[in-house]
């Protein structure tokens, strides 16, 4: 049931370089910028943030593959900045964003020479329904955690 009537929106990423952190986005998963770009400050934004002083810009990108109207992601860069404990797979909350890559080993060089960094090693699991996905976990270049997938149907039964 919902209640709400809600449907998903986005997801919100704090970069310390929100243009730059973008551009690795766009680049490299073929996020497309939604105008306009952000730039907000003043009383209501420190009331509704509950942060003194608070001041923002950014954009919001929008995620490949789900058409025009899809999901964004947010990213915002804050003012005063607060220093974040390292990403870690496990920590509860929000742990990483996944993108369905094409060649899982091909988008985790990519990463890496893009400034990211190498979280774990290239996998390959298989769910009870025989399904196949190929995964990693990699950092962008601010250390935020992205897995890579790439998903392969049962085999067929012999015969």
């Amino acid at each position: 049931m919902n209640t709400l009537n809600a449907r998903y929106g986005h997801t919100n990423l704090v970069a310390r370089d929100w243009r730059s952190l973008a551009a690795f986005y766009e680049q490299h998963f073929g996020c497309v910028p939604v105008p306009p770009e952000r730039d907000y400050r003043g009383p209501d934004l420190e009331a509704g943030t509950g942060v003194p002083g608070a001041a923002l810009q950014g954009a919001h990108l929008r995620l490949p593959g789900h058409g025009p109207n899809g999901p964004t992601l947010e990213i915002y860069q804050y003012q005063p900045p607060l220093e974040g404990l390292p990403p870690v797979v496990n920590r509860p909350g929000f742990g990483h964003i996944a993108f369905v890559v094409d060649d899982v080993p091909q988008a985790r060089e990519t990463v890496l020479g893009a400034a990211g960094r190498s979280v774990g090693e290239v996998v390959t699991l298989q769910t009870s329904d025989g399904r196949r996905v190929t995964w990693c976990y990699v950092t962008d270049p601010e250390g935020n955690i992205v897995e890579l997938q790439a998903w392969s149907d049962a085999p067929s039964p012999p015969g």
